[in-house]
C-alpha cells in the first residue's frame, strides 16, 4: 500500500523502515518534534507556574481539568471533520489554538480568563498529546506507509516525540533556573517558558502549511448511518472502535491521576527539588520512553501488538505505584526512570492496532475517536488529584490510583482483544 506522502525517490539514506516517506512525511516528523517539544518545555513548569500565580490546589486542578475537557470537545469535532473540511486547515487550526492558549495564560492570571483559555485553547498539562494533532497524522503516516512497516514507523515517530519532550523538559528546567538565579520572580520565570509554548505552536502553523495537499485523504469519507456517519465510522468498525475508546479511557483515567506536571510538582513538594533539577529528570524520563518505543515494533513482530500492548505495560504500572513508597529521592528516581523505560511501548502499538482494524478512509476518525476517549478520561482526573497532591498525608494516592487503574485495563484490553490480532499482523516486518 502506498499513498500521496510516498515516494521511491526519497528512499536513499533513509532508515529502512520509513523508507518511502517524501519531503510531505517528514514535515510531520517536524511538526511532531515542535510540538513535543513545547508539551514537554512546559508541563515540567506549569503547575509551578499557576501556584506563583496565586492559585490554590483545587483551583490548579480544576484548570488542569478544563484544559484537558476543552482539548477533548474541540478536538473531537476537529478529527471527526478533518477529512471533510481538510486535514491541513485542521492541523493549522490547532496550532493557532496551542499559540492563542499559551498567550493568554502568559498575559493573565485571572482565573476565568484562564478557564476560558484552558477551554477553548490546546495545552499539554501531562507532557503527552493533545488537540487534534495525533489523530490527523496518524491517518497522514498510514497511507503514506506499507503495512507491514506501519508499526516501526509508528516507533519512530514515537521516538521523535519522546526525544522533543526529553529536550524540552530539559530545556525549560535550565531556562527557568537561569532566570531565577538571575533575580526574577518565580512567576516571571515561568511565564517566559509559557510564552516560548506559544510561540512553538507559531512556528508549527507555518511548517503545517508547508506540507500541503499531501496529507489530504484519498477518496470520500466512508458511508454510514446516524452517529456512525457523523463520526466519520463505518458499521463495521464502530462496534470494535466503541470497545477500545472505552479502554483507553479507562487507562488514561488512571494516568491522569498523576500526569507529568503533578509528577513534578510532587518531587517539588516531597523532596524540594529545583527546576533544573525536574527538567533533568523528565529529560532522561523521555529520553527512556524514546527507546522503549522503539523497541516496541520488534516486541510486536514477535509476540503480537496486544500482547506487547499488555506484557509491558503491567510491570510499568508496578513501579508507578512504588514511586512514592520510596525514601529517598535518589531511589524514586531511579524507580520512575525504570518506569519510563518500559510505559511507553503500548504506545506505537496501540496506534498501529487501530490503523489495522479500520479502513483506510475511516484512520482519522478512527484515532480521533479513540483520541478523544483518551483525553476524556484524563479530564477527569487531576481536579481529583492535584489536591491529593498537596497534602501532606495523601501524596501517594494518586500514584496507588493510576497504578492500579492502569492494570485494571491492562487485564481487561488483553481479556477483550488476546484472540484479536490486527489483520495485517502477520505482515509486520521482523
Amino acid at each position: 500500500m502506498s499513498g500521496p506522502l510516498t515516494s521511491p525517490e526519497v528512499d536513499a539514506g533513509l532508515i529502512p523502515s520509513l523508507r518511502g516517506l517524501a519531503p510531505s512525511g517528514r514535515l510531520l516528523f517536524l511538526t511532531r518534534f515542535l510540538r513535543m517539544f513545547a508539551y514537554g518545555f512546559l508541563a515540567v513548569v506549569l503547575v509551578l507556574y499557576l501556584a506563583a500565580l496565586g492559585l490554590d490546589a483545587l483551583m490548579i486542578g480544576a484548570i488542569l481539568t478544563l484544559t484537558l475537557v476543552g482539548d477533548t470537545l474541540i478536538s473531537l469535532w476537529l478529527t471527526t471533520n478533518a477529512d471533510r473540511i481538510g486535514r491541513r486547515r485542521v492541523l493549522v487550526a490547532g496550532a493557532l489554538l496551542m499559540t492563542g492558549a499559551g498567550l493568554v495564560f502568559a498575559a493573565t492570571a485571572w482565573v476565568p480568563l484562564l478557564i476560558v483559555a484552558a477551554t477553548i485553547g490546546v495545552i499539554s498539562p501531562t507532557g503527552n498529546e493533545v488537540g487534534p494533532f495525533l489523530a490527523v497524522e496518524q491517518a497522514a503516516l498510514s497511507q503514506a506507509t506499507p503495512d507491514a512497516r506501519r508499526t516501526p514507523t509508528f516507533a519512530w515517530y514515537n521516538l521523535v516525540g519522546y526525544v522533543a519532550t526529553a529536550v524540552g523538559s530539559l530545556a525549560a528546567g535550565f531556562v527557568s533556573q537561569i532566570l531565577l538565579d538571575a533575580g526574577w520572580p518565580d512567576v516571571d520565570a515561568y511565564r517566559a517558558i509559557v510564552v516560548g509554548y506559544a510561540l512553538v505552536g507559531l512556528a508549527m502553523a507555518v511548517v503545517f502549511w508547508r506540507v500541503g495537499a499531501a496529507v489530504e485523504v484519498p477518496g470520500l469519507p466512508p458511508a454510514g448511518d446516524g452517529i456512525a456517519r457523523r463520526l466519520g465510522l463505518g458499521r463495521r468498525s464502530r462496534g470494535i472502535v466503541a470497545r477500545l475508546s472505552a479502554l483507553f479511557a479507562l487507562d488514561a483515567f488512571g494516568g491522569g491521576f498523576i500526569p507529568q506536571s503533578l509528577i513534578a510538582y510532587w518531587f517539588h513538594l516531597r523532596f524540594g527539588v529545583e527546576p533544573a533539577i525536574l527538567g533533568s529528570i523528565f529529560f532522561g524520563a523521555n529520553l527512556l520512553a524514546a527507546v522503549s518505543s522503539l523497541s516496541a515494533s520488534r516486541f510486536a513482530a514477535r509476540f503480537g501488538l496486544i500482547n506487547t500492548m499488555v506484557f509491558t505495560h503491567l510491570p510499568s504500572n508496578v513501579l508507578l505505584i512504588l514511586v512514592p513508597l520510596m525514601p529517598t529521592l535518589a531511589l524514586a528516581i531511579v524507580v520512575l526512570l525504570v518506569r519510563f523505560s518500559l510505559s511507553q511501548m503500548d504506545v506505537p502499538t496501540r496506534q498501529s492496532y487501530v490503523m489495522a482494524v479500520v479502513e483506510p478512509g475511516e484512520r482519522s476518525a478512527a484515532a480521533g475517536v479513540t483520541g478523544i476517549a483518551r483525553t476524556t478520561g484524563a479530564a477527569l482526573s487531576p481536579i481529583l488529584s492535584a489536591p491529593l497532591v498537596a497534602s501532606a498525608g495523601l501524596t501517594a494516592i494518586p500514584f496507588f490510583l493510576a497504578g492500579g487503574l492502569k492494570i485494571v485495563y491492562d487485564l481487561l484490553l488483553y481479556r477483550a482483544f488476546r484472540s484479536g490480532g490486527a489483520p495485517d499482523e502477520r505482515n509486520v516486518d521482523r
